[in-house]
């Protein structure tokens, strides 16, 4: 009878063990867990220049483009207008730059980990009576785009010679809404999300 007894506490032994080793949260598994791919890392390295000649009209322009949580400016050739005598430039660039944003990255940029976030019906126009000469009006208010989409916008706008290079832009919708500035600063470029703040953009008085 000693024999079956000493069977019968080693069993019990072992249930307890075990569920003290339960009530400590610890769990065992008999198959692998899988926590999915690990998140691929991107460069966010502008590719090199494209060495070939520019086209006809072209020259080379700093747009920004999306990469990871952050904007990066990647330099391109692209088909600006030329400066006739009499003719106003700002348009037609603002024009040239926004289409340049709403073009597919190319191979390079896409493996470096560069998008972007411009809808690709946006359309941007000539200022109207009462707004300031600097400011241009989009076909959609620039409240209702996508944060990401209009810092890029703003940043590249205000990166351009030709627009004025004030590190800024100045925008109305197709409403009678009054045009704000709206400034790409360090804190845009490293968050672009702050387009979400209502306080981004600067009321101007219709005098400006």
């Amino acid at each position: 009878m000693t024999p079956i007894r000493r069977t019968g506490r080693r069993t019990a032994a072992v249930v307890a063990l075990t569920l003290a080793a339960a009530g400590c949260g610890i769990r065992g598994t008999s198959v692998p867990v899988d926590a999915g791919r690990a998140p691929s890392r991107v460069s966010c390295k502008a590719p090199a220049s494209d060495p070939a000649p520019d086209p006809p009209g072209g020259a080379q322009a700093t747009v920004y483009l999306v990469c990871g949580s952050a904007l990066a400016q990647v330099e391109r050739t692209v088909s600006l207008p030329k400066n006739t005598a009499g003719s106003e430039p700002r348009l037609p660039t603002a024009r040239a730059l926004l289409k340049e944003l709403q073009r597919q990255p190319s191979s390079d940029e896409d493996r470096a980990g560069f998008s972007s976030a411009l809808p690709q019906d946006l359309k941007v126009a000539a200022p109207r009576a009462g707004d300031p000469a600097d400011a241009l009006r989009l076909s959609i208010r620039p409240d209702d785009l996508p944060s990401f989409a209009l810092a890029q916008l703003v940043c590249t706008y205000g990166a351009s010679p030709a627009l004025g290079r004030t590190h800024a832009a100045v925008l109305g919708g197709p409403g009678e809404d009054a045009a704000h500035r709206y400034e790409c600063s360090a804190e845009v470029l490293a968050n672009p999300d702050i387009a979400e703040n209502t306080g981004w953009g600067d009321p101007l008085s219709e005098e400006g």
